[in-house]
């Protein structure tokens, strides 16, 4: 067995789509990144690189990299999906945001999340979390994520 722990986080601003595990959340603001900065994705991706012993996103799919500008994490899903094939047997996850609420999207989440990664939809959880005000993820400037991952 290996376990690996992936983290990100990533500013909210204004015209850009808030995504979680590939799914729009309807939302006043979206993560400002490189990529689509679905933070999400990327925690778990860090996760099972870990778990495998490889480099994490960032050397990978690097934000230094133009072609990559606007990359859909979709692509690094599917990737981290197919090299650890067979071998997930469970992510646990949080996301830190105060708005929206996320409840009545989990469900499609954890779908999507299990399609990509060719997983059962039971092998993924997933956590919504506020931050009440403490940093930037509490006065609704940033969200974030993070996600261990159990590997046989």
């Amino acid at each position: 067995m290996r376990i690996g722990l992936g983290k990100d986080s990533h500013r909210l601003i204004e015209g850009r789509p808030l995504l979680l595990g590939g799914v729009v959340i309807p939302s006043e603001k979206g993560e400002d990144g490189h990529s689509d900065g679905d933070v999400l994705i990327h925690a778990i991706a860090d996760a099972i690189l870990g778990a495998l012993g490889m480099e994490d996103i960032g050397h990978l799919w690097p934000d230094t990299d133009p072609q990559l500008k606007g990359m859909d994490s979709a692509i690094i899903a599917r990737k981290v999906g197919e090299l650890a094939s067979g071998r997930i047997e469970n992510i646990d996850t949080v996301v830190t945001l105060e708005r929206p609420k996320l409840g009545p999207y989990k469900g499609r989440i954890r779908k999507n999340l299990a399609s990509l990664l060719s997983i059962g939809e039971e092998s993924i959880t997933i956590k919504a979390k506020t931050a009440e005000g403490l940093d930037a993820a509490g006065r609704g400037e940033a969200i974030e994520a993070e996600a261990i991952v159990l590997l046989r």
